[in-house]
């Protein structure tokens, strides 16, 4: 889950039913599918207003997943997915979002079931 080097910039992000995937520029490509996805944190980084400085980071349960900058043209339909997740935390989204502090804020972890 890269999020600042130049190998790691968006060539394209596609979020529908299975997940969300993210094609490298360099030709490597992120996922995590809705079913695997653990957690999601908004990462900020001091690096506004002139480069990219809020990412969206999905964790899955095999440890890989993928951060989609927020500025990114795919970013509101995987918003607007995202906060439809049971327990999805919109307050600390909304702070996440609001602030330039050098911070990750978890907005949702995934519960588990098991016995």
């Amino acid at each position: 889950m890269s999020q600042d080097s130049t190998h790691a910039q968006s060539r394209s992000v596609g979020v529908d039913d299975t997940g969300v995937r993210r094609q490298l520029a360099d030709g490597t490509e992120e996922s995590v599918t809705w079913a695997e996805l653990s957690a999601v944190v908004i990462r900020v980084i001091p690096e506004g207003p002139w480069k990219e400085d809020v990412f969206i980071m999905l964790a899955g349960a095999d440890g890989k997943g993928t951060a989609i900058p927020s500025g990114d043209p795919a970013a509101d339909a995987l918003i607007e997915r995202l906060q439809a997740l049971p327990g999805f935390d919109n307050e600390k989204f909304i702070e996440a979002m609001t602030t330039d502090a050098d911070e990750a804020y978890v907005v949702w972890k995934a519960t588990t079931t098991d016995s």
